[in-house]
């Protein structure tokens, strides 16, 4: 196997993921993603300062919506109860 040094999912896949994960077995799940926001002067010299944004990810979770998009999965579909086997 040729060595891997980046591997990269869907947004579809990391619901998928994160819905296992969580152990959810309904609902329709979407990709939460919380940004901040920090402003700085950013530049090569003193001199040539640019006022700038910086973004960073604050939390990556899941919210709960109504209808199945490109950014979401279905936990029914994804992760389905268990199957209690009969006695």
């Amino acid at each position: 196997m040729p060595d891997v040094s980046q591997i990269m999912f869907t947004f579809k896949e990391v619901v998928e993921a994160l819905i296992k994960q969580q152990g959810l077995h309904e609902g329709i799940w979407s990709l939460n993603i919380n940004f901040g926001l920090k402003a700085t002067n950013v530049g090569e010299t003193e001199n040539d300062l640019k006022p700038s944004a910086i973004i960073p990810v604050m939390a990556i979770g899941l919210q709960r919506i109504e209808k199945e998009n490109n950014l979401s999965a279905d936990a029914s579909k994804v992760n389905p109860r268990p199957h209690k086997s009969p006695r």
